[in-house]
């Protein structure tokens, strides 16, 4: 009694700090506040000047260009053509790795002899950084270095020959790189589904289906909203993985566009002007696309 009574008196005397209050709060938040300016913002910014500016990458800003740098984005002769492949690309990763995702956490969710073997395997390609693993899959996919090299010269095939091939290709590297996360994902969704909620389904006669449809599904709603977006997102946003792999061919049939937007701003035009143009209209239809998704994710379920 006599301890809690002294340190109450300490507590009263000690003096405030002039920093206290808002301004400590604020003194928190500066170096994050900071990061973000200088590497968002400011960024952002100088991105919206060279769009509507006439910039080409060896002479600088010569003045405006606005809306002209957008109508020749626009006008490109890939930008349809990529945008079509960017979407097509997007919707077969994303459809496979959600759907491989919820299935291999499923796989492992139950207790078993080989659940920590089988959860280091899935996740083991996901600590390999993208670029090295496209680099990694570019000599595997070789037809003079790589293992399958006497295969491919005796029946007459390759990996990154035609428009199909490269795609499916490609489609395989992401999804060897990103299952175990998108795994990693779904189980912790799937962990944080109490199990009396299963209990009682089995009590009353549920199926697995039946559980599967009418519980697990439903209660992974803000999971599935939260994958969806990052695997969109980062589909939308492909270049690492095409550009070692293809660098856009087999004639163009591979270009995402984001690698329009380098090829434009580094090589062929190297005007930054477009670039830049072509880039804030990804960004807006990013922007559109994941406020969709959030509303569609967000919307009260149908009685």
């Amino acid at each position: 009694m006599a301890f809690t009574t002294t340190a109450r008196t300490l507590r009263r005397a000690r003096p405030r700090s002039p920093l206290g209050g808002p301004v400590q709060g604020w003194l928190y938040a500066a170096p994050t506040a900071l990061f973000v300016v200088a590497l968002f913002l400011i960024p952002l910014l100088l991105v919206l000047q060279m769009s509507g500016s006439d910039w080409p990458l060896l002479r600088g800003n010569l003045g405006w260009n606005f809306p002209e740098n957008y109508a020749d984005a626009v006008d490109h002769r890939l930008f349809w053509d990529s945008i079509r492949f960017t979407l097509q690309y997007t919707i077969i990763t994303t459809v496979i790795l959600i759907g491989l995702g919820l299935g291999l956490a499923l796989l492992v969710q139950e207790s078993t002899a080989w659940k920590g073997f089988l959860r280091t395997s899935f996740l083991i390609p996901s600590a390999l950084g993208l670029a090295s693993a496209s680099l990694l899959f570019y000599v595997l996919y070789s037809p003079f270095a790589g293992p399958f090299a006497d295969l491919m010269q005796t029946w007459g095939f390759t990996f990154l020959g035609t428009p199909e091939g490269a795609l499916w290709s490609t489609v395989f590297l992401i999804v060897w790189r990103y299952a175990g996360f998108y795994m990693l994902l779904m189980l912790v969704g799937l962990q944080g589904i109490p199990d009396d909620v299963f209990e009682a389904a089995r009590i009353d006669g549920a199926s697995r289906w039946q559980t599967f449809r009418h519980i697990t599904v439903p209660l992974l709603r803000p999971t599935f909203a939260l994958t969806i977006v990052l695997c969109v997102t980062g589909s939308l946003l492909a270049f690492d993985q095409f550009y070692i792999l293809t660098k856009g061919g087999p004639d163009n049939s591979t270009m995402t566009i984001v690698q329009l937007i380098y090829n434009i701003a580094f090589q062929g035009q190297n005007n930054l002007g477009i670039a830049a143009a072509l880039s804030v209209i990804v960004l807006l239809a990013l922007i559109i696309i994941n406020v969709v998704q959030l509303r569609a994710f967000n919307r009260p379920e149908e009685e």
